[in-house]
């Protein structure tokens, strides 16, 4: 059973976006009480906050690898070592995100991942599912992921990879212009699987069409996708003017401009951007050579490329991304619990558990001084990080 503790001297950032000062009492893993008046003769486990700002934990719901493991990997090992490490960064949930390979490397990456969904008695960042990126992508956008493995949607090949009822699957990104009448999507949506348009030639009104069949998220915005033309504003454009679809951002400055990153924040805004990794395994490590899906991806500093230049994921920490969309967009404190936690524990479905700090959610939280360093790290309220 988790262990039940008081956190002192805290700067508390309410779910309204409001901060007071205060202490939580952590019991079973969930926060029982969050209060402005001193707890009195309490004798269990004490932490002094510091005067530290306590956020909801982050939650990264495209995320490749971390520390020289990748989910595709296949191995227990590799995950565990990504749970462990996620919470230095400050992300306390994510989604395992796979690559385009062949089927039988994905049913055994998901097989494999699947142990960890919902097991809380593992230690570190909770995997609440699987990120399902590809095979079912445009070629003419494959980025990173390899072509010789892309198909077009079936839902057959999902059900033999899940199951018929799609445990563990929270978002599959697809081409929607190669969806025959939407029917992935629908499928996906009539199962509360969401449907994400990435690595895609659509144009806007395809973009449009699928959104009205269930399709609302936006694979690492702008990347991989078609771009504003002023005859036709493709994926890109509808992100911008479609109120209702999420955009997941990757913040390093280097999948996208500091201006490009600025405009975001201005004209979608905190209530729609969800901030991601897109990592690969060369995070946390030096530059060097790595691989990506059986490809070499050569690390310097924030870049990480195959050899004909493509971008191939990134080396990005969730706090390093929270830190810049900050510092570019001028964001206050409750725009960034939205956009780097509880925006996607709502779109993923777990918003009664994860997102914010309140009495009966997961005891899921970082600490943070006045320079916006992570201090402490902390998953259904045990300590998982210290700096």
């Amino acid at each position: 059973m988790l262990g039940n503790k008081l956190i002192r001297n805290l700067r508390i950032c309410l779910e309204d976006g409001s901060v007071i000062r205060g202490e939580m009492f952590i019991e079973n893993g969930k926060i029982s009480r969050i209060s402005q008046t001193p707890i009195e003769n309490y004798d269990g486990e004490e932490f002094d906050g510091k005067g530290n700002l306590a956020l909801p934990g982050f939650i990264d719901q495209h995320i490749h690898g971390a520390i020289g493991a990748d989910f595709m990997d296949g191995e227990y090992q590799a995950t565990e070592r990504i749970v462990h490490y996620l919470p230095s960064e400050g992300t306390t949930s994510f989604l395992a995100t796979t690559m385009t390979h062949s089927q039988e490397n994905i049913q055994n990456a998901i097989n494999v991942n699947k142990q960890f969904t919902g097991n809380r008695s593992i230690k570190g960042a909770e995997m609440l599912g699987l990120h399902l990126e590809g095979p079912f992508i445009h070629p003419e956008q494959a980025g990173a992921q390899p072509l010789q493995y892309i198909r077009k949607p079936s839902i057959d090949m999902v059900k033999e990879w899940f199951g018929a009822r799609l445990d563990g699957l929270k978002i599959v990104t697809l081409a929607p212009e190669l969806d025959s009448n939407f029917e992935m999507i629908d499928f996906l949506n009539n199962n509360h699987v969401v449907s994400s348009a990435g690595h895609t030639i659509a144009s806007f009104e395809v973009i449009q069409s699928a959104h009205q069949h269930g399709l609302n998220n936006l694979t690492h915005f702008t990347n991989a996708m078609t771009g504003i033309h002023h005859r036709e504003i493709g994926v890109v454009g509808a992100g911008f003017m479609n109120n209702n679809l999420f955009c997941e951002v990757i913040a390093d400055g280097v999948h996208l401009s500091a201006m490009m990153l600025k405009m975001i924040g201005k004209f979608i805004g905190a209530d729609r951007i969800i901030l991601i990794t897109d990592s690969m395994r060369a995070k946390g490590l030096p530059d060097g050579t790595y691989t990506l899906a059986d490809q070499d991806v050569t690390v310097v500093g924030q870049k990480a490329t195959l050899r004909n230049g493509t971008l191939a994921g990134s080396v990005l920490r969730m706090i390093d991304g929270v830190k810049l969309m900050k510092e570019l967009c001028d964001l206050s404190i409750h725009d960034i619990q939205k956009i780097s936690s509880m925006n996607a524990a709502k779109q993923l479905g777990v918003f009664d558990r994860k997102g914010s700090l309140r009495v009966g959610k997961d005891a899921d939280f970082i600490l943070l001084n006045e320079d916006f360093e992570i201090q402490h790290t902390f998953c259904l309220g045990e300590l998982s990080f210290s700096k």
